[in-house]
């Protein structure tokens, strides 16, 4: 075993396994550790079904026997879909890491308005049927659509009257004068849908803003859902821990070379003496023996549920997947209730989201704290990813700027058609092996395995 290493990483989160990846491919010689006998710490998949148990009920908990083959079950701790067109989506295709993965895509998001489930439109008929908005409110909405599209900040033309220095999406504040919202004469509950459903803002502080992000991130959405139809979303089949695997097998592929400096990588809990906690964060992963109701029978699905709508600060998440995502067996689903605490009662805090689930078989809550770290690790070279947020897609989680410098004067990497990422369904073997791919091997204290 290497004595000397470039980068020590701690924890196999899909933060750290990126960082882990992108380090080996520039050529650097990496130590990768966990303190649990699987990947994808805070982003892992369990499995099987009896790990989750365990994990929140005890060494002694089952399931029921009625819940069928523990192996057929992946279930994620954090709820994250992934924006077609979005930054993660395109950081997997620069990796290759998409060899590794295949994907399916989310069968619909939806919204909540005056507690109503409603689907966001996926296309031009589902916009011209849906009761989301009046027939009016319609027309307008779409002019704000084009002119989102053809939105450019080099071209005065195309501001059609508003400055993107200076007006904002709707509240008047220091000055400025025309917004956006006003201006295209949108009402009240469209403004709530676009700033959360598809700007996936998580309160109504975007207002108050210039609107340049805010039209950047309609076109995101718009743009991903051009690509696949359905839905913006993409889910990895057998669960979200299958993504930080990947970048491990990345790591692995990939030699580096011998230096003397080291710096370390890790997540908050490897390092509490360098974090500080910004708040806490409230997930409820419900096992579901029927899909989640008004959503028209979907196998997986995101419902968002504005905080104006509930009278919250805070949005709250629903994400649903089930067999059709190799995370569950036939006839079983997995939901999960995430939100940002903002009482001392937090399982008070997401019984909006609970209550649209409709019967629940079993429940898992957890409360976690929410830590950054308290500097860049520049003087102390020890790098400290953030926490999990409450939402359930990657736009606010992974930032990944600093993983395209890692790989600036890296070899070049195979890249990867984005139509080749949807996977139909072409097999019920679990996880095929890959020609070319070599096995994870993950070793711990007391044990060695082969993935």
């Amino acid at each position: 075993m290497d004595e000397e290493y470039d980068a020590i990483i701690l924890g196999t989160g899909l933060k750290e396994c990126i960082i882990s990846g992108m380090l080996s491919v520039s050529g650097k010689k990496v130590l990768h550790m966990d303190r649990n006998n699987y990947y994808g710490g805070d982003s892992a998949s369990l499995t099987p079904l009896e790990q989750l148990f365990e994990k929140f009920h005890g060494p002694n908990a089952k399931p029921a026997p009625e819940m069928g083959r523990g192996r057929d079950w992946n279930v994620d701790l954090i709820p994250k879909f992934l924006m077609a067109n979005g930054s993660m989506v395109k950081l997997l295709i620069h990796t290759g890491v998409t060899r590794y993965l295949e994907f399916k895509s989310i069968e619909g998001s939806y919204v909540l308005k005056g507690g109503k489930i409603y689907k966001v439109p996926a296309d031009e008929m589902e916009a011209l049927a849906t009761s989301l908005m009046g027939m009016f409110e319609k027309r307008r909405f779409k002019k704000f659509l084009v002119w989102c599209q053809q939105f450019d900040v080099n071209n005065t033309e195309t501001w059609n009257g508003l400055d993107p220095h200076n007006s904002t999406m709707q509240q008047k504040k220091n000055g400025r004068k025309r917004q956006v919202y006003e201006k295209f004469g949108l009402d009240e509950n469209t403004a709530d849908f676009t700033g959360h459903a598809l700007a996936l803002y998580r309160n109504d502080e975007y207002k108050n803003q210039p609107f340049m992000p805010t039209v950047e991130k309609v076109r995101l959405y718009s743009d991903s859902l051009a690509r696949y139809g359905k839905s913006p979303y993409l889910y990895p089949l057998y669960g979200l821990g299958e993504l930080p695997q990947g970048f491990a097998r990345l790591s692995a592929i990939y030699g580096g070379t011998y230096m003397l400096d080291k710096k370390i990588y890790c997540d908050p809990s490897y390092a509490t003496d360098k974090v500080k906690k910004t708040g806490q964060v409230i997930r409820a992963i419900c096992l579901l023996n029927h899909p989640v109701p008004n959503t028209n029978d979907a196998q997986s699905c995101q419902i968002i549920i504005p905080q104006k709508q509930v009278g919250r600060h805070y949005d709250i998440y629903i994400s649903c997947v089930s067999n059709t995502n190799m995370a569950s067996p036939k006839g079983w689903f997995i939901a999960m209730v995430s939100t940002t605490v903002e009482t001392t009662s937090p399982e008070t805090e997401i019984l909006p989201g609970l209550q649209l689930l409709g019967p629940i078989t079993e429940k898992f809550v957890t409360v976690s704290d929410v830590f950054e770290p308290v500097d860049l690790g520049t003087e102390s070279q020890v790098f400290i990813s953030k926490s999990y947020d409450p939402t359930s897609h990657f736009e606010t989680t992974c930032k990944v700027r600093t993983c395209w410098r890692c790989t600036s004067e890296a070899r070049r990497l195979p890249s990867t058609s984005p139509r080749s990422l949807i996977s139909p369904w072409r097999s019920k073997s679990r996880r095929p092996f890959r020609k070319g791919v070599p096995p994870l091997t993950t070793t711990t204290k007391h044990s060695q395995s082969v993935a």
